[in-house]
Protein backbone atom coordinates (compact mmCIF):
# COMPACT_ATOMS: atom_id res chain seq x y z
CA UNK A 1 0.00 0.00 0.00
CA UNK A 2 1.38 3.68 -0.66
CA UNK A 3 1.86 3.40 3.49
CA UNK A 4 3.95 0.83 4.37
CA UNK A 5 3.62 0.90 7.71
CA UNK A 6 -0.56 -0.12 7.16
CA UNK A 7 -0.13 -3.61 7.80
CA UNK A 8 2.21 -5.51 9.53
CA UNK A 9 5.31 -7.24 6.73
CA UNK A 10 7.21 -10.23 7.47
CA UNK A 11 10.43 -9.54 9.44
CA UNK A 12 12.81 -10.18 7.00
CA UNK A 13 11.13 -7.14 4.94
CA UNK A 14 11.35 -4.75 7.73
CA UNK A 15 15.12 -3.61 7.57
CA UNK A 16 13.82 -2.39 3.97
CA UNK A 17 10.59 -0.53 4.11
CA UNK A 18 12.43 3.32 4.24
CA UNK A 19 14.08 2.10 0.89
CA UNK A 20 10.53 0.29 -0.19
CA UNK A 21 8.86 3.80 0.74
CA UNK A 22 11.22 6.09 -1.05
CA UNK A 23 10.70 3.94 -4.06
CA UNK A 24 7.05 4.01 -3.91
CA UNK A 25 7.47 8.06 -3.59
CA UNK A 26 9.71 8.22 -6.00
CA UNK A 27 7.47 6.37 -8.20
CA UNK A 28 4.32 8.58 -7.27
CA UNK A 29 5.66 12.49 -7.22
CA UNK A 30 8.17 11.45 -10.02
CA UNK A 31 6.46 9.61 -12.79
CA UNK A 32 2.96 9.10 -11.93
CA UNK A 33 1.83 13.15 -11.31
CA UNK A 34 4.01 14.11 -14.34
CA UNK A 35 1.74 11.75 -16.27
CA UNK A 36 -1.36 12.53 -15.02
CA UNK A 37 -1.07 16.59 -15.59
CA UNK A 38 -0.07 15.07 -19.20
CA UNK A 39 -3.12 13.51 -19.71
CA UNK A 40 -5.03 16.02 -18.59
CA UNK A 41 -3.36 18.68 -20.48
CA UNK A 42 -4.24 16.54 -23.27
CA UNK A 43 -7.96 16.42 -23.12
CA UNK A 44 -7.51 20.33 -22.70
CA UNK A 45 -8.37 20.36 -18.65
CA UNK A 46 -6.35 22.04 -15.59
CA UNK A 47 -3.36 19.98 -15.31
CA UNK A 48 -4.22 18.76 -11.75
CA UNK A 49 -7.45 17.37 -13.15
CA UNK A 50 -6.44 13.34 -12.35
CA UNK A 51 -3.66 14.66 -9.69
CA UNK A 52 -6.80 15.63 -7.54
CA UNK A 53 -8.47 12.50 -7.73
CA UNK A 54 -5.72 10.47 -6.46
CA UNK A 55 -4.78 11.26 -3.17
CA UNK A 56 -1.22 10.06 -1.87
CA UNK A 57 -1.32 7.14 1.40
CA UNK A 58 -5.20 7.45 2.11
CA UNK A 59 -7.65 5.47 3.10
CA UNK A 60 -9.66 6.52 0.46
CA UNK A 61 -7.42 4.96 -2.18
CA UNK A 62 -6.38 1.43 -2.73
CA UNK A 63 -3.07 2.63 -4.79
CA UNK A 64 -0.21 0.15 -4.05
CA UNK A 65 3.33 -1.31 -4.84
CA UNK A 66 3.55 -5.45 -5.82
CA UNK A 67 6.61 -6.74 -5.96
CA UNK A 68 5.62 -10.41 -7.57
CA UNK A 69 8.39 -13.49 -8.37
CA UNK A 70 7.49 -15.56 -11.53
CA UNK A 71 9.15 -19.01 -11.51
CA UNK A 72 9.59 -21.75 -14.52
CA UNK A 73 6.95 -23.81 -14.66
CA UNK A 74 6.44 -27.76 -16.00
CA UNK A 75 5.89 -28.51 -19.34
CA UNK A 76 2.65 -29.94 -18.27
CA UNK A 77 1.45 -26.90 -16.62
CA UNK A 78 1.81 -24.46 -19.72
CA UNK A 79 -0.08 -27.39 -21.62
CA UNK A 80 -3.14 -27.04 -19.49
CA UNK A 81 -3.14 -23.18 -19.72
CA UNK A 82 -1.50 -23.08 -23.10
CA UNK A 83 1.44 -21.09 -22.36
CA UNK A 84 -0.81 -17.89 -21.04
CA UNK A 85 -0.18 -17.46 -17.00
CA UNK A 86 -2.45 -14.71 -16.69
CA UNK A 87 -5.30 -14.26 -19.98
CA UNK A 88 -5.70 -10.80 -21.69
CA UNK A 89 -7.33 -8.49 -19.73
CA UNK A 90 -7.70 -4.51 -18.20
CA UNK A 91 -6.21 -3.00 -15.28
CA UNK A 92 -9.21 -1.58 -12.89
CA UNK A 93 -7.83 1.73 -11.48
CA UNK A 94 -5.40 4.52 -13.59
CA UNK A 95 -2.57 3.76 -14.53
CA UNK A 96 -0.32 0.84 -13.86
CA UNK A 97 3.32 1.54 -14.23
CA UNK A 98 5.33 -1.81 -14.54
CA UNK A 99 9.17 -1.66 -14.21
CA UNK A 100 11.15 -2.86 -17.06
CA UNK A 101 12.50 -6.43 -17.52
CA UNK A 102 14.95 -8.28 -18.34
CA UNK A 103 12.68 -11.58 -18.90
CA UNK A 104 10.22 -11.16 -21.14
CA UNK A 105 6.43 -12.03 -20.24
CA UNK A 106 4.66 -8.89 -20.74
CA UNK A 107 2.53 -8.96 -24.20
CA UNK A 108 -0.30 -6.48 -25.23
CA UNK A 109 -3.16 -6.66 -27.57
CA UNK A 110 -2.63 -4.17 -30.73
CA UNK A 111 -6.28 -2.82 -32.12
CA UNK A 112 -5.44 -5.58 -35.02
CA UNK A 113 -5.71 -8.53 -32.11
CA UNK A 114 -1.89 -9.78 -32.49
CA UNK A 115 -0.28 -10.42 -29.27
CA UNK A 116 3.48 -8.48 -29.15
CA UNK A 117 6.44 -8.45 -26.93
CA UNK A 118 7.20 -5.34 -24.88
CA UNK A 119 10.55 -4.83 -25.67
CA UNK A 120 12.72 -4.97 -22.64
CA UNK A 121 15.25 -1.26 -21.99
CA UNK A 122 17.21 -0.56 -18.76
CA UNK A 123 15.69 1.37 -16.36
CA UNK A 124 12.02 2.00 -18.36
CA UNK A 125 9.23 1.89 -17.01
CA UNK A 126 6.13 0.69 -18.88
CA UNK A 127 2.87 2.07 -18.57
CA UNK A 128 -0.96 0.35 -18.84
CA UNK A 129 -4.26 2.50 -18.80
CA UNK A 130 -6.65 0.95 -16.75
CA UNK A 131 -10.40 0.82 -16.67
CA UNK A 132 -11.06 3.32 -14.50
CA UNK A 133 -8.37 6.34 -16.61
CA UNK A 134 -11.26 5.15 -20.16
CA UNK A 135 -14.25 5.80 -18.08
CA UNK A 136 -13.17 9.29 -16.85
CA UNK A 137 -11.43 10.03 -20.58
CA UNK A 138 -14.81 9.11 -22.27
CA UNK A 139 -12.97 6.62 -24.56
CA UNK A 140 -10.30 9.38 -25.28
CA UNK A 141 -7.39 7.05 -22.99
CA UNK A 142 -7.88 3.02 -23.81
CA UNK A 143 -7.48 0.86 -21.54
CA UNK A 144 -4.67 -1.07 -22.08
CA UNK A 145 -5.10 -5.33 -22.58
CA UNK A 146 -2.34 -7.26 -21.82
CA UNK A 147 -1.53 -10.56 -20.94
CA UNK A 148 1.41 -12.91 -19.12
CA UNK A 149 2.68 -15.18 -21.48
CA UNK A 150 5.53 -17.75 -21.09
CA UNK A 151 8.91 -16.45 -21.63
CA UNK A 152 10.61 -16.94 -24.77
CA UNK A 153 12.87 -20.35 -25.34
CA UNK A 154 16.10 -18.92 -24.00
CA UNK A 155 14.27 -17.55 -20.61
CA UNK A 156 11.66 -20.06 -19.98
CA UNK A 157 14.42 -21.64 -16.74
CA UNK A 158 14.76 -17.68 -15.47
CA UNK A 159 13.23 -16.59 -12.20
CA UNK A 160 11.41 -13.49 -13.07
CA UNK A 161 10.92 -9.89 -10.64
CA UNK A 162 7.92 -8.59 -11.65
CA UNK A 163 7.81 -4.72 -9.83
CA UNK A 164 4.31 -2.84 -10.37
CA UNK A 165 2.93 0.72 -9.09
CA UNK A 166 -0.75 0.08 -9.19
CA UNK A 167 -2.78 3.79 -8.97
CA UNK A 168 -6.66 4.12 -8.73
CA UNK A 169 -8.23 7.04 -8.09
CA UNK A 170 -9.63 7.81 -4.88
CA UNK A 171 -13.12 5.78 -3.50
CA UNK A 172 -15.80 8.78 -4.17
CA UNK A 173 -14.55 9.30 -7.27
CA UNK A 174 -17.86 8.39 -9.89
CA UNK A 175 -16.25 7.21 -13.17
CA UNK A 176 -17.99 9.61 -15.68
CA UNK A 177 -16.23 11.21 -18.24
CA UNK A 178 -15.13 14.63 -17.71
CA UNK A 179 -17.73 16.12 -20.45
CA UNK A 180 -16.36 20.30 -19.43
CA UNK A 181 -13.15 18.42 -21.97
CA UNK A 182 -12.83 20.77 -24.79
CA UNK A 183 -11.25 17.41 -26.30
CA UNK A 184 -14.40 15.34 -25.87
CA UNK A 185 -16.77 17.48 -26.53
CA UNK A 186 -14.99 17.49 -30.32
CA UNK A 187 -14.36 14.33 -30.63
CA UNK A 188 -17.08 12.72 -28.99
CA UNK A 189 -17.42 10.39 -26.03
CA UNK A 190 -17.25 6.74 -26.17
CA UNK A 191 -19.20 5.38 -23.15
CA UNK A 192 -18.68 1.66 -21.40
CA UNK A 193 -21.94 2.53 -19.39
CA UNK A 194 -25.23 4.54 -18.95
CA UNK A 195 -24.22 7.61 -16.81
CA UNK A 196 -26.53 6.65 -13.98
CA UNK A 197 -25.46 3.35 -14.11
CA UNK A 198 -21.98 4.69 -13.51
CA UNK A 199 -20.20 3.15 -10.35
CA UNK A 200 -17.78 5.21 -8.09
CA UNK A 201 -13.76 3.72 -7.82
CA UNK A 202 -14.03 2.04 -4.83
CA UNK A 203 -17.52 -0.05 -5.98
CA UNK A 204 -16.19 -0.54 -9.12
CA UNK A 205 -12.44 -1.91 -7.99
CA UNK A 206 -14.37 -3.95 -4.73
CA UNK A 207 -16.86 -5.68 -7.39
CA UNK A 208 -13.80 -6.26 -9.47
CA UNK A 209 -11.54 -8.23 -7.16
CA UNK A 210 -14.61 -10.09 -5.28
CA UNK A 211 -15.96 -11.47 -8.35
CA UNK A 212 -12.10 -12.71 -9.93
CA UNK A 213 -12.61 -16.30 -10.81
CA UNK A 214 -16.24 -16.72 -9.18
CA UNK A 215 -18.33 -15.49 -12.31
CA UNK A 216 -19.24 -17.60 -15.33
CA UNK A 217 -18.01 -15.98 -18.62
CA UNK A 218 -19.90 -15.95 -21.83
CA UNK A 219 -18.64 -16.06 -24.70
CA UNK A 220 -18.77 -12.77 -26.53
CA UNK A 221 -18.85 -11.28 -30.21
CA UNK A 222 -14.99 -11.36 -30.78
CA UNK A 223 -13.32 -14.13 -31.16
CA UNK A 224 -11.56 -15.59 -28.08
CA UNK A 225 -13.08 -12.93 -26.20
CA UNK A 226 -15.21 -13.95 -22.96
CA UNK A 227 -16.76 -11.21 -21.23
CA UNK A 228 -18.67 -11.01 -17.89
CA UNK A 229 -21.10 -8.25 -16.33
CA UNK A 230 -19.84 -6.64 -13.05
CA UNK A 231 -21.24 -3.48 -11.34
CA UNK A 232 -22.86 -2.32 -14.66
CA UNK A 233 -20.01 -2.76 -16.59
CA UNK A 234 -18.85 -5.31 -19.45
CA UNK A 235 -15.65 -6.51 -18.70
CA UNK A 236 -13.84 -8.65 -21.77
CA UNK A 237 -11.27 -11.60 -21.03
CA UNK A 238 -9.00 -11.95 -24.09
CA UNK A 239 -7.68 -15.79 -25.09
Amino acid sequence: HTDVTLKEHPEALRPFLPEIDGFMRHNYFNILLPLFRLLALGLELPEETFVEKNTLASPLSDTYFRFMKYYPRSSEDEEKTKNVWLKGHTDIGALTLLWSQPVSALQIRTTDGEWKWVKHIDNAVVVNAGDSLEFLSGGFYKATIHRVHQPPPDQRNLTRLGVFYFSSFDDYVKLLPLVQSPVLQRVGITRRMDDELAPTSGVYRRARISSYGLTSLKEGKDKGVEEEEIAGVVIRHYN
